[in-house]
C-alpha cells in the first residue's frame, strides 16, 4: 500500500464506539488504528466460498456478509439486553445515519444539493 490516505466515516451507536475505544486503549492503539485493524481482521472472513470451504450462497454487493440487519442487531446486543423498541431505534438510527452521510457526500460531490424551493433535496444536473 502507498503512503496515499483517505478518510472514511462510518456511524455506530455511542455505546459501541465506546467498547471499541475501550478496546483500543487496552491494546494502546488509537481509535482509527484499531478500526483498521479490525476491519482488515474481519475481511478474511469475506472470502468467496471455493477458498473457505463453506456451503453459504454469495451474497449480494449491497450486502458483503449476506446478513447486514443481523449484524446490526448483533452489534446492538453486544452492550446488553434490549427490548423490541430499543433494537428498532438502533437500527432505524444507522439508517438514517447512513443516510445523513450519504446525503453529506453526495452533496461534497455536488451531485444533490438541498432546495428549499423545490421542497427538499434534488439531484443536480452534472
Amino acid at each position: 500500500m502507498g503512503s496515499d490516505r483517505q478518510s472514511v466515516k462510518t456511524y455506530v451507536p455511542t455505546e459501541q464506539k465506546d467498547v471499541w475505544r475501550e478496546h483500543a486503549d487496552e491494546l494502546d492503539m488509537s481509535l482509527s488504528e484499531f478500526v483498521r485493524t479490525m476491519v482488515q481482521a474481519g475481511r478474511r472472513g469475506f472470502a468467496p466460498a471455493a477458498e473457505t470451504g463453506s456451503e453459504e450462497p454469495a451474497s449480494e454487493p449491497s450486502d458483503p456478509g449476506g446478513r447486514d440487519l443481523e449484524t446490526r442487531v448483533r452489534a446492538v446486543l453486544e452492550s446488553g439486553p434490549c427490548s423490541w423498541d430499543e433494537l428498532v431505534q438502533a437500527v432505524v438510527s444507522d439508517v438514517e445515519d447512513e443516510l445523513e452521510a450519504t446525503l453529506d457526500d453526495l452533496q461534497d460531490r455536488n451531485r444533490v444539493r438541498y432546495s428549499g424551493r423545490d421542497g427538499g433535496y434534488v439531484l443536480t444536473d452534472e
